[in-house]
Parts: C-alpha cells; structure tokens; sequence
C-alpha cells in the first residue's frame, strides 16, 4: 500500500499525507491496481521501489529549463538519468555498503574498457595517488622501491594530491617547467633533472591534454623508473605511441583516475588505481585494504587454502592469514553505492567523451580572431585529448584577473589552473624556508607564467551550443573591453 501511493504521491508532485487526503477516484484506482506488497515477494517490492526512483528521477532531476541569457554556467556539473538513481537505490537496499558486487562489476568493466588486467576501486582521486604512489614504496619491489630522501620528477602546475604523496612520505619531488599552450611538462628538461636518486616519474595530463608519453616513456626506460599517470583530469583521451592508440594511464606502469562529481564520469567521490603488472597490482590492493597480506575480499575467508598452516615474520606458524600485514597500508575501498553509480556511468562514457571534444572545437572555433590577446590551448602532437577545461593564456601586458572578472559578472564560471605554482603556497612555507624537502630543476617561468595569467572554462558534457557561444561571447567582449 504504501509504495503504491508514493507513486501516486510522486506523480502530484505533493507530499504523502496531502495525497492520502485530497487524493482523487482515479488516484485511489491506480493505488488498487499497482498496489504491491512484501507479501507478493521481495523482489517484486524491489522492483517497484525502483520504478518509483525512476520516475521520481525524471520528474525532479530530468527537467532542466532551456538556457537562457543570464543564465549561470557552471565550469563543471554531473550529468546522469535515472539509471545511476536505481543503481544507488538497488545497491542500498543490499544493505551491503561496503565494496561488494557492483564494485567487482565496476572493476572488470572500467578494466576491460581501459585494456588493462586490474583496476582496484578507491574512495577518491587523491586516495587514488596516494595509492599509486605508495605501490612504489613497497619492500617487494628490492631494488626498484622508492626510500625516503628518493627523488620523483614532477611539475608544480597543477594539483597538490600529485604532489603530497610524495612529501607525506619523505620523498623528494623534484619540479620541472612546462610549456605553453600545452601545459605539460617540457621533455627537453628532463634530463638534466635527473640524479642518482631519482627513482620515477609521476604527472598528471593536464586537463585532459596527454603530456609527450613517448619522450617521457623513453626517458623513464632509459633510467629504470617507474611512471605514474596521474589520469584524474583526462579520462578517455588517447595517445598514439609506436603506431598504436592507447588510452592514457595505461602507457605507465600505473594509472589513477577520479570520480569526483565535476570529472569525466561520477561516482560522487570515487577513483582507481590501475595496472598491466600483477605484482604492482597486489601491492596496490595491499596498501588499500589496510596493509594486509590476505587477498580475500570483505566477507570472505580462505580463499587461498592456507589460512592457518603457514608462516609470516616473525609470527608463530599459523598465525591467521587475514591478520597478517605486509604493508603499513589504508582502508581506501570505496562503498558499493559509489561503485553502482560508476556501473551506470560507464555505460554513458564514451557519449561524453565526444561531448567533450565537440564543446572544445566549438570554443576553439569561436574564439578565433582574439588571438593578439589570448593564447588558446593546442593538443599534445600524437594524441586526442578528452578535454576537461578549455585553457587560455592571457598575453603579456593583458590583465587576467580584470578579463576573469568580466566573464564571471556575465554568469560564467571560471578556474585557475589549480595551484598554479604549488612552491608558492603556505603548505611549501617551512620548506622554503629550510631549502630541504623538494628541489627545482631549472627555473619554473612558464609555470610563474601560468599562475599569473592563465585561467579556464568548462566543456562538460551537460553544457549546449547556447552555452558554448554565451561563453565565447562573454570572453569577446572581455577581451574587447578589457583597458
């Protein structure tokens, strides 16, 4: 009875007693013919709580007004129907809540999609780089795991969760310059940033334009390190390397992705660690799962057989293998609502990527002819990025923060490129002050550069032509009227 008339109460768009009071013959008669109740069975109770989310999906979150002039476009937003809504509604009357059957799904299909053999779900992007990272502290890797007082080459345009793995730990990063309009590290500086100590290399791709993977895998093979492709802001975007299309963050040794909300895909929180190498692999679901050595998942035990017959340490002999820690690790697992969400989302995926490539040729194509004031953003040679932001440049002499302030009174929302220059912060103020904990390479100009006069706009998938020209307009007529 009382699923039936939430149904009737959603379709009035009023609450439930209001219904029950003022409710109508024909109301009364759908109740009657739709009624269902835990005595018919479970599933078909389910089943109707699910139809009853669907359709509440599309009356109060499907209805989205046209844009209109004025209207305030926001750099990013989710973009979702009513099947991410039953995933999460399905997965909580489960009850389960921790990772459970939707992560094992979301697992092996964002796996088969990337074309790697393992993906291990987390709770965040930046628990996804700290995971990354971590792996590589990993005793099992002898020679090749990274110490305290190691270096990692990196650069200092961008967001800190690349970078506070490494400091946390009592690694080194080491800060290379980047390019413009790219906005990715520049190869021609990696060598000299190289030392005894440098044990790998971890970036990002830069709002979703891949940095050089060839000179940057090159560089990497020559001097044994390891890569991480810090994959957050670029999902779905793809590189050509010795004559074959590769999705980024699987050309690394390890790959890590985001689904925060304004990301590529949603989760609401979310994010993963990924791999071609089985023992990076089990590391990474080391660390995750609090440091242990079992790989039996929640809710299960002895899958390997030998759970009270073996030795660790300096345990005694048969010391219960589910509390036998190899690392000193995280509990980073994400719930199985999230990973239901992700199960819808990855369906839609790839329509989003080519929403994305479409919105960034649109603005490209519309900003031509401000080019003696904004320098505008170019793709990665060899590759097709799947774009997160539309960066622009403002040329010397032209005042970012007085054209920023134009765009956003016209209703769009903007973004700086992350930290700009992450050494200039307060978290780097003891470190500065000291001269220990990072090192830079060179100079960081274009990065000064990029802190000082380089903001972006939104290319998410939600936003519409209207949208588009309303930005492109908005930024004209900054240009145009900027003193």
């Amino acid at each position: 009875m009382q699923a039936a008339a939430r149904k009737v109460c959603l379709a009035a768009g009023r609450p439930d007693t209001a219904a029950a009071e003022n409710g109508s013959k024909s109301r009364r008669r759908n109740m009657a013919e739709e009624k269902v109740t835990l005595s018919d069975g479970k599933e078909a109770a389910r089943q109707q709580i699910l139809d009853l989310v669907a359709e509440y999906c599309d009356k109060y979150h499907n209805q989205k007004k046209p844009y209109q002039e004025g209207d305030r476009i926001p750099y990013a937003s989710r973009v979702y129907d009513a099947e991410e809504m039953v995933n999460l509604v399905d997965s909580s009357l489960e009850f389960w809540l921790t990772a459970g059957r939707y992560t094992n799904e979301f697992e092996h299909a964002f796996a088969k999609y990337l074309g790697v053999r393992y993906c291990s779900l987390v709770n965040s992007g930046s628990s996804a780089n700290l995971l990354a990272f971590m792996t590589l502290t990993s005793p099992l890797l002898k020679e090749r795991q990274i110490l305290p007082g190691d270096e990692v080459i990196t650069v200092a345009a961008g967001f800190p969760t690349t970078v506070s793995p490494m400091i946390q730990y009592g690694a080194v990063p080491v800060f290379v310059d980047v390019t413009i309009p790219q906005y990715n590290i520049d190869p021609s500086l990696l060598e000299a940033a190289w030392s005894p100590k440098t044990k790998a290399v971890m970036l990002a791709h830069t709002l979703g334009n891949p940095f050089d993977l060839k000179a940057i895998k090159e560089f990497c093979d020559r001097h044994n390190l390891w890569l991480i492709e810090d994959n957050c802001d670029a999902l779905g975007s793809v590189y050509t390397i010795d004559g074959e299309d590769k999705l980024t963050g699987t050309i690394g040794d390890i790959g890590t992705s985001s689904f925060y909300p304004p990301h590529h895909m949603t989760m609401g929180e979310g994010g993963a660690v990924y791999t071609d190498n089985p023992l990076l692999n089990r590391i990474a679901r080391s660390f995750r799962d609090w440091g242990r050595d079992c790989i039996c998942a929640p809710g299960q035990d002895n899958l390997c057989g030998h759970r009270f017959d073996r030795q660790y340490g300096e345990l005694p002999v048969g010391y219960d293998h589910k509390y036998v820690y190899s690392h000193f690790g995280y509990n980073l697992k994400a719930t199985d609502m999230q990973a239901a969400v992700g199960c819808a989302q990855l369906k839609k995926f790839p329509s989003f990527v080519e929403r994305r490539i479409h919105n960034f040729n649109y603005l490209k194509e519309a900003l031509k002819g401000t080019e003696d004031k904004l320098i505008l953003p170019k793709a990665c040679e060899n590759s097709r990025p799947s774009w997160f932001g539309f960066l622009i440049t403002c040329r010397e002499g032209v005042d970012r923060n007085q054209i920023v302030q134009m765009i956003e009174a016209k209703g769009v929302q903007t973004r700086m490129l992350f930290a700009g220059n992450l050494t200039k912060h307060p978290c780097f103020d003891q470190m500065r002050a000291t001269g220990k904990g990072y090192r830079i390479a060179g100079t960081l100009e274009n990065t000064d550069r990029i802190m000082r006069d380089t903001f972006w706009i939104g290319v998410y998938p939600g936003m519409t032509d209207e949208m588009l020209e309303a930005m492109a307009n908005a930024i004209k007529d900054a240009v145009n009227g900027v003193k």
